[in-house]
C-alpha cells in the first residue's frame, strides 16, 4: 500500500511507476474516486454532527417545535442513510483499488518488460567444461537412486516429485548449512513459522489481491486460510498491527518452511524435473528496519552477500541481475536475482530473489516504530531467499557429476552429510 498523501501530491510519478512496472491502472481514475469518497465522507460526517445536534435540542421544544424539529429530525436520519450506505459502497471500492497501486520503482531500476529485459551485473566462477557425455539432473536423480519423478507424478500429478534416501540428505544437507549460516555470525533469528495464514497475511505483504491463482486456497470450512508460497508471509506478518520498538531495528529473521504454489498460468512451462513444482522447501532471509532508504540499501547489500556466500560455498558459478522494472512485483522497488549456472539449461538460470519494498508492505500490515519526536513511522522491510530446495539441487548435480556417474559433495556440505563425499550411482 502506498502514501495517499504522497500519492495526491505527486500523481504523475505514481502513473509513471504503472506505466514502468507494466500494471494497468490509472491514478487519475482513481484519484477521482479518492476526492468522491472524501466528499461523501464529509458530508456523513456533517450529517451526523447535526443529527447529535438536533437529538441534544430537541427535548428541550414544545408544541409546534418540537414537531417541526421530529420532522426535520426524519429527513435528516433518511438522508444520513442514503449517504451512509453509498459511502460503505465507495470506500471498499476505494480500499480495493490503494491495494492494486504499486509502489514506485527506484531510479536506477532498468526499465523493462519482462526478465528478458534484466541486466547482468556481474559473474563468480566459471561454468564446467566437460570432456565426458553428460547427464542432466532427472537423469542423475534416477541413477543415483535419488530422485523419483515418475512416481510423484503418479501419486500427485504433474509438477511432482519423490526425493529419496540421499537426495533427502543432500537437501536436509543444503537447508540446514543456509540455517547454520544465518544464525551463527550472522544474527539472524531462525523462525519455522505456520504454513497455513490468513488472507490478511498474504494481502498484507502483497500477494493478494492479484496472486489468487497461485495459492493453494483450503476449502469451505477454512475459507480465509492459504497455503504459504513463502516463509516470507508469515515472518514478515509477525509483527503485523505492531508499534515496535525501534532500539531494536534492524530485526533479521530466517524462516524455514515448506512452500506450496499453484504455478497457474505456467501450462507446458518448464515441465522437466524439478524447475518448477508445486512443493519445495526454503530458508528465508526477511529484515524489518527503519524508514532509511540508505539504510535499506545497506541491508539489501547484505541479504545479497548472505545469499551469494551460501551459492559459493555450493562450488556454483552464478551471476547477478538488476531486475527490470516489467519484471517486478506490484510492492517491489529494487529487485536483484542470483542465476546459478545450469549445465542442461545451458544457461544461468534464478535461484535467488532480493527484494527492497520500502515502507509498501509496512503500510498494509500495519507495522511501525516511533521516531525520536513519538511520531509513529512506517517500518521498511526486505527479503531474499537464503536457499530453495529442490531447484537448486538441479546446478548441484549437474555441475559436480563425474566420469563415473557419481556427484562430488562440496566440502562445506560434508559434515552435514556424515562426512559423505560423494553419492554414487545405485
Amino acid at each position: 500500500m502506498i502514501d495517499l498523501h504522497d500519492l495526491r501530491k505527486h500523481p504523475e510519478r505514481y502513473q509513471e511507476g504503472c506505466d514502468r512496472k507494466r500494471i494497468k491502472f490509472s491514478v487519475s481514475e482513481f484519484l477521482q474516486l479518492d476526492e468522491r469518497y472524501r466528499s461523501v465522507k464529509a458530508e456523513v460526517e456533517s450529517l451526523r454532527s447535526k443529527q447529535n445536534a438536533f437529538s441534544k435540542e430537541l427535548p428541550k421544544l414544545m408544541g409546534k417545535a418540537k414537531e417541526d424539529g421530529l420532522d426535520q429530525m426524519k429527513q435528516l436520519s433518511a438522508r444520513l442513510k442514503e449517504f451512509a450506505s453509498s459511502l460503505k459502497d465507495i470506500e471498499e471500492e476505494w480500499q480495493r483499488q490503494q491495494l492494486l497501486i504499486p509502489s514506485i520503482p527506484r531510479s536506477d531500476v532498468p526499465d523493462g518488460a519482462s526478465d528478458k529485459d534484466n541486466v547482468e551485473m556481474y559473474r563468480r566462477g566459471e561454468p564446467p567444461v566437460f570432456d565426458f557425455e553428460t547427464k542432466d539432473h532427472v537423469e542423475l536423480g534416477s541413477s543415483l537412486g535419488i530422485i523419483d519423478i515418475e512416481r510423484g507424478v503418479k501419486v500427485s500429478g504433474s509438477r511432482n516429485y519423490f526425493l529419496k534416501g540421499d537426495g533427502v540428505r543432500l537437501q536436509h544437507a543444503v537447508l540446514s548449512m543456509a540455517m547454520d549460516l544465518l544464525s551463527g555470525s550472522k544474527g539472524y533469528t531462525l523462525m519455522d513459522p505456520p504454513h497455513i495464514v490468513k488472507y490478511q497475511a498474504m494481502s498484507g505483504t502483497g500477494y493478494f489481491p492479484g496472486g489468487e491463482e497461485q495459492a493453494y486456497h483450503l476449502d469451505q470450512r477454512d475459507d480465509d486460510l492459504f497455503l504459504i508460497g513463502t516463509a516470507e508471509v508469515p515472518v514478515c506478518a509477525y509483527h503485523a498491527d505492531e508499534i515496535l520498538d525501534a532500539s531494536l531495528l534492524p530485526l533479521r529473521y530466517a524462516g524455514y518452511s515448506p512452500c506450496y504454489r499453484r504455478e497457474a498460468g505456467t501450462y507446458g512451462k518448464d515441465t522437466h524435473g524439478i524447475y518448477r513444482i508445486h512443493q519445495f522447501y526454503k530458508v528465508e532471509q526477511v529484515v524489518i528496519c527503519k524508514a532509511d532508504e540508505a539504510e535499506s540499501a545497506k541491508l539489501h547489500a547484505e541479504l545479497l552477500a548472505n545469499a551469494e556466500e551460501m551459492v559459493r560455498l555450493l562450488e556454483l558459478p552464478y551471476r547477478v541481475v538488476a531486475v527490470s522494472s516489467g519484471d517486478m512485483g506490484q510492492g517491489q522497488v529494487y529487485k536483484n536475482d542470483i542465476e546459478v549456472w545450469m549445465p542442461s539449461r545451458k544457461s544461468y538460470c534464478e535461484t535467488h530473489s532480493c527484494s527492497s519494498f520500502h515502507d509498501f508492505q509496512a503500510r498494509r500490515l500495519g507495522m511501525r516504530y516511533k521516531d525520536d519526536s513519538g511520531k509513529n513511522i512506517y517500518c521498511y522491510t526486505l527479503n531474499n531467499t537464503c536457499i530453495a530446495s529442490p531447484r537448486i539441487l538441479i546446478p548441484l548435480l549437474e555441475v559436480h557429476q563425474q566420469r563415473d556417474g557419481s556427484v562430488t559433495i562440496p566440502e562445506a556440505l560434508r559434515k552435514y552429510m556424515g562426512a559423505q563425499d560423494t553419492i554414487k550411482p545405485k
